[in-house]
């Protein structure tokens, strides 16, 4: 019989919209041909609700490859480390779940290029070479760690509804 897992604080879940809409930069970890795991460091642009995160990489890099050959993903977003106090204690949050192509010719397409560019005006040129692909990251889980002892594992039906309000 499994255990229950006790609420998250609202605060907690608010803290860990923040962390994800705060950010831009983040580790992305893909698997391998071999099945082992790559850990990249990629930008990222979260949408709405936080139902899927926007990522536009390039072919040529391995992440990638590996995306297209093995969707599952997993994608983690801290707190920036100043070199000051215990980094141990700054939060972070690991979504985990897998992504998908958003079409050139799609009618998502536009809109999510769009958000993209908003967000990181200086990634205009990328969309210029053919490499490049726009996915969508869809989490379907996530671990949030806000500090020490405040450790929570949840669906995305918590966040979702965290980042309504």
């Amino acid at each position: 019989m499994q255990n229950a897992q006790p609420p998250i604080p609202e605060g907690e879940l608010r803290a860990a919209v923040h962390l994800i809409r705060a950010q831009r930069w983040a580790s992305l970890a893909s698997i391998n041909e071999d099945e082992s795991p790559l850990a990249s460091m990629v930008a990222y642009v979260p949408m709405g609700g936080l139902e899927v995160l926007l990522l536009h990489l390039s072919r040529l890099s391995r992440h990638t490859q590996n995306l297209l050959a093995r969707p599952s993903a997993s994608i983690a977003i801290g707190e920036p480390d100043l070199g000051q106090g215990d980094p141990q204690l700054l939060a972070r949050i690991s979504l985990q779940g897998a992504v998908r192509i958003i079409e050139r010719e799609g009618e998502r397409y536009a809109e999510s290029r769009s958000a993209y560019l908003a967000r990181l005006p200086q990634a205009e040129q990328l969309f210029t070479f053919l490499d490049f692909v726009l996915f969508e990251f869809v989490p379907d889980r996530a671990h949030y760690v806000g500090g020490f002892a405040r450790a929570y594992a949840f669906g995305m039906d918590d966040l979702k509804r965290a980042a309504q309000t």
